[in-house]
């Protein structure tokens, strides 16, 4: 496996007392797997994501790439934000030499290798524009390919598309689904979107409430992805699947 979360919990202290954010989280990540992670507002999610980055520690539990134990922030990481989190003050090709400047690749190779991720989210030509001269959709390109410029083995996306109107966030959905195809990176990504989640995962974590746990794991599977996906069948009985593993949960038992 490629990542493994072992019986993880994650306590904090909260006004003197202690609060559980995650529970006992067990879960296995393939490599080159693009899963999806869906639950309500405050189920942990985001803080499942900062243990795995490094920028937190489990109370107790484990967490593995490769079999190697987290211990902090890696190369072997990117990540990816709902908001921006660009540099104002550096053009589209520089924010994405950031990711280079970090993994050392000599000055005079940087300009060529960031459009090459520039062209791979689709942002050919926009190389000299700063991100106030850029749509929120376009911004969201760029620092997927900063992630992308220092070639980590996994992409995690913290709800990247969530600011977007609608039909910039399907054209991100399709282009993410093609670059994830060309890339094989193995990608976590949260939403709060049902239909988001099934639409890119091949398989869907369905988290608890707090504290958060792992529900169940839907495998995702369709004959074809051609044409309106969204309106398929399957696809409806995939989100029904979904939608009643997070109504059971936030219903209370009488």
């Amino acid at each position: 496996m490629k990542i493994q979360f072992v019986n993880v919990t994650k306590e904090f202290a909260v006004r003197g007392e202690r609060f559980t954010a995650l529970s006992e989280v067990s879960l296995d990540v393939r490599e080159g797997e693009f899963l999806t992670l869906v639950g309500p507002s405050g189920c942990g999610k985001s803080t499942l994501l900062d243990l795995l980055t490094g920028l937190a520690t489990p109370t107790s539990g484990l967490i593995l790439i490769d079999g190697s134990p987290v211990t902090g922030p890696g190369l072997d990481r990117g990540i990816v934000f709902q908001q921006y989190a660009l540099f104002p003050w550096r053009t589209a090709l520089a924010n994405v030499e950031f990711g280079l400047e970090a993994k050392d690749v000599p000055r005079r190779d940087r300009p060529a290798l960031a459009r090459k991720y520039l062209d791979l989210v689709g942002l050919s030509g926009f190389d000299g524009r700063y991100p106030h001269e850029l749509s929120g959709g376009m911004r969201q390109r760029v620092a997927i390919a900063r992630s992308l410029a220092f070639d980590p083995d996994v992409l995690l996306m913290d709800e990247p598309f969530a600011a977007l109107d609608a039909q910039t966030r399907e054209s991100l959905q399709e282009e993410l689904l093609q670059i994830w195809a060309k890339t094989g990176k193995t990608i976590i990504f949260i939403t709060h979107a049902i239909d988001e989640a099934v639409y890119l995962g091949q398989r869907v974590a369905v988290m608890t409430p707090t504290p958060g746990r792992i529900r169940d794991v839907i495998p995702v599977t369709f004959p074809t992805r051609e044409g309106d996906l969204r309106a398929a069948p399957r696809f409806g009985e995939y989100r029904h699947a979904i939608w009643t593993l997070l109504h059971e949960e936030a219903t209370p038992v009488a």
